[in-house]
């Protein structure tokens, strides 16, 4: 199944205005993983984003196991990218339900 969503803030359509671009996400073999545990590490060329699950119900902080899930290589420009769309919906989340801590 297939979801329309368009790009982009919405513009005024004028005569020097370019059309508005429209997105559409193809979520056909799109997977749901859950991840309770990350991390990141970064290098001059790329940032690495590791997800997983940590099933540490009865074991000692010091004793943590992760079964990472998985790993997302980013350029650098994407995870800039990345770290003002995530402060951005955090920031409209923290309005709407108060701050996290």
């Amino acid at each position: 199944m297939a979801t329309k969503h368009s790009g982009g803030e919405k513009q005024a359509q004028g005569a020097d205005q370019p059309a508005q671009t429209n997105v559409r996400w193809n979520t056909q073999g799109l997977k749901r993983p859950y991840a309770n545990f990350g991390n990141a590490r970064g290098t001059r060329e790329a940032v690495v984003l590791n997800f997983g699950v940590g099933n540490n119900w009865d074991r000692t902080p010091r004793d943590m196991e992760i079964e990472l899930a998985h790993r997302i290589v980013l350029s650098s420009f994407a995870a800039k990218r990345l770290s003002g769309i995530l402060t951005q919906l955090i920031g409209e989340y923290e309005s709407r339900c108060g701050e996290l801590k």
